[in-house]
């Protein structure tokens, strides 16, 4: 049975999740804290067979290679943000005066829809808004879905980042995430877990 772990990491306590099954895992956003992460996925014998990225801002990828080189393990994320990793900029380490956090270039492109890793079956939606690149990743069979910094429990994405649009970041939530069934669980950015039909009713 599939198992999700959520650890707050990095900087300003981004949600790292990890889903693991058989001693096998992907680590969504790994924001930061390697020593953390690694500690938890030892103790628990997880070998990382993927790194996924909802999108590349700093505080999500703070511990990216210090976990690909650990694991092997390759890195996904978004065409539109590839060149964010690299860049204090784009990526906003850089106007937060944290210094400058980077990460080296992704090695696989998201393709939008039904993806498979190892036994992980999950569905790739392209959610941009609160950056351009910005995706979440719909794990039907476990009733759960990684939203990114798009939807959080009452609340929604900043869009005051470059790349950032209220319009499109709503229309995402609109077109992508909504249709999905009430009790869809949503694991934000950041906070606590919500559901879709929380959301759609109070937020």
């Amino acid at each position: 049975m599939k198992k999700i772990t959520r650890l707050p990491l990095g900087p300003i306590a981004t949600n790292a999740y990890i889903i693991h099954e058989n001693h096998k895992a992907l680590v969504i956003d790994p924001g930061g804290d390697f020593e953390k992460l690694q500690n938890y996925l030892q103790e628990r014998e997880l070998d990382v067979i993927a790194v996924l990225l909802t999108h590349a801002h700093f505080d999500h990828i703070g511990a990216v290679d210090a976990l690909r080189d650990a694991y092997g393990a390759p890195v996904y994320i978004h065409e539109k943000e590839a060149e964010w990793l690299g860049d204090p900029e784009k990526n906003g380490s850089a106007l937060f005066g944290l210094g400058e956090i980077t990460a080296r270039p992704a090695d696989h492109y998201f393709e939008i829809g039904q993806m498979q890793i190892g036994d992980f079956p999950f569905e790739v939606r392209h959610t941009p808004g609160h950056s351009p690149g910005s995706v979440s990743f719909v794990f039907r069979n476990q009733r759960l879905t990684i939203a990114g910094d798009t939807l959080f429990q009452r609340g929604i994405g900043r869009t005051d980042l470059p790349g950032g649009s209220r319009e499109v970041l709503e229309r995402s939530i609109k077109e992508q995430l909504l249709p999905l069934r009430n009790d869809m669980r949503i694991f934000p950015g950041h906070g606590q877990p919500t559901t879709i039909g929380e959301e759609r009713e109070e937020n």
